[in-house]
C-alpha cells in the first residue's frame, strides 16, 4: 500500500507560481506511476498530469501544457507539480494519486491510491 500526503497549496495572484509536493509512504513508491488531478467546486475531478515510475515520461492535460511540470524524486518518495503562469481557472483542490498501470491514464478509477488534497486558489 501507499499513503500519499500533499502539501504546498495556497493563495497566489494570477501569473504567479506554486510548487505542490506529494510525499508517499512505503518502500515501493518507485513501482507506481503517479498522477495529479484537481477538482473545482461543483465540477468533476479532472486529470492534470502523469509521470511514469522512472520519471522518464510525462503527460499533461491540454489546459496546463507548457505551464505545469510534473517530476519525481524516487529517493525521497516524492512527486512534485510545478505550476507557473497560474490562472483563476486553476483554482481547485489538487490531489496526487498512484497507479500500477504502465501506460499513462487520465481515468480516475485507474488510480489506486489518493491523497487528501491541497487547496490552490488563484486570485485575479
Amino acid at each position: 500500500q501507499v499513503q500519499l500526503v500533499e502539501s504546498g497549496g495556497g493563495l497566489v495572484q494570477a501569473g504567479g507560481s506554486l510548487r505542490l509536493s506529494c510525499a508517499a509512504s512505503g518502500r515501493t513508491f518507485s513501482s507506481y506511476a503517479m498522477g495529479w488531478f484537481r477538482q473545482a467546486p461543483g465540477k468533476e475531478r479532472e486529470f492534470v498530469a502523469h509521470i511514469s515510475w522512472s520519471g522518464g515520461s510525462t503527460y499533461y492535460a491540454d489546459s496546463v501544457k507548457g505551464r505545469f511540470t510534473i517530476s519525481r524524486d524516487n529517493a525521497k518518495n516524492t512527486v512534485y507539480l510545478q505550476m507557473n503562469s497560474l490562472k483563476p481557472e486553476d483554482t481547485a483542490v489538487y490531489y496526487c494519486a498512484a497507479t500500477t498501470r504502465f501506460t499513462p491514464t487520465m481515468r480516475t478509477h485507474e488510480y489506486h491510491y489518493w491523497g487528501q488534497g491541497t487547496q490552490v486558489t488563484v486570485s485575479s
